[in-house]
């Protein structure tokens, strides 16, 4: 009960009115400073080129500590709704795309009524929550769970779309949502953490963790040495010839006189006639 509840506060305090500090944004890591909430990361492209199966994003989750998302309750699955629809503000130029999600079985091609009973979560969870559309899921031989995410489709015969799950071909390319431990201080130099506060709560509640700030400055100061290094010399050049002119430089006083004056008086020598 106290998970339903942190979950539902967690979903709260990253989208409740006037809260939100940090936009979520497609590849970021979101976490929560309480070590009750779970890590988050959102995978959206834009291209559809770009987008990977049930494999490929379960592997890319891996690859990071984390599993592709399985959900424990109704309350998890507002904190994803909310998260989504921060990620998808108007402006931000995301759309249709539905998300892989954790949910899979291994049967092949059922379609008697077991067959809901079938599925499981790949990270090994054993949450019985699930969020089907209406007549989802289909079986045969569609084996993978996708997030309907698709806000310009019109409601079908169940209602929206929006954020059900329909069982999919393990195949088709699609988006994804990562799921990682709590975590409140990132450890990883190459990471930059970001704090929001509720007002007049001075404690941290949601962290964004964005990977890679610091291998994508070094990409972008590394071609810049050439053009910096020619800027120092041109600069040690002026200054070095400004130097000698000041150096070769001399100042007379006005006591003293550059021309020499013989004390000495001249005699005119006179012609003898």
């Amino acid at each position: 009960m106290s998970r339903v509840v942190s979950l539902l506060l967690g979903a709260a305090l990253l989208c409740g009115h006037g809260v939100l500090c940090r936009r979520v944004v497609s590849g970021q890591k979101v976490c929560f400073a309480d070590l009750k909430h779970p890590c988050y990361k959102i995978a959206y492209f834009h291209e559809l080129s770009s987008r990977v199966s049930f494999q490929e994003a379960r592997l890319a989750c891996e690859s990071e500590g984390g599993v592709l998302l399985s959900l424990e309750n109704e309350a998890e699955q507002k904190l994803i709704e909310s998260m989504l629809q921060n990620l998808t503000k108007p402006g931000t130029g995301i759309s249709d795309g539905d998300f892989w999600i954790g949910l899979w079985r291994n049967g092949e091609g059922q379609t008697s009524g077991a067959c809901p009973d079938l599925y499981q979560w790949s990270d090994g969870s054993a949450s019985q929550y699930r969020n089907w559309y209406t007549d989802e899921p289909s079986c045969g031989s569609e084996k993978c769970v996708v997030m309907y995410h698709q806000p310009t489709a019109n409601p079908g015969l169940g209602g929206p779309y929006l954020y059900q799950w329909n069982d999919d071909r393990c195949n088709m390319k699609h988006n994804y949502i990562c799921k990682y431990e709590p975590e409140i201080n990132p450890t990883s130099p190459v990471e930059k953490t970001y704090f929001t506060n509720q007002p007049g709560d001075t404690h941290q509640n949601v962290v964004v963790t964005e990977a890679g700030i610091i291998p994508n400055l070094i990409y972008v100061v590394i071609p810049t040495i050439p053009l910096l290094l020619l800027i120092l010399v041109a600069f040690g050049t002026c200054c070095f010839q400004m130097l000698h002119k000041s150096k070769g430089r001399t100042k007379t006083s006005p006591t003293q006189s550059t021309l020499w004056i013989s004390k000495s008086t001249r005699k005119e020598s006179g012609m003898e006639v």
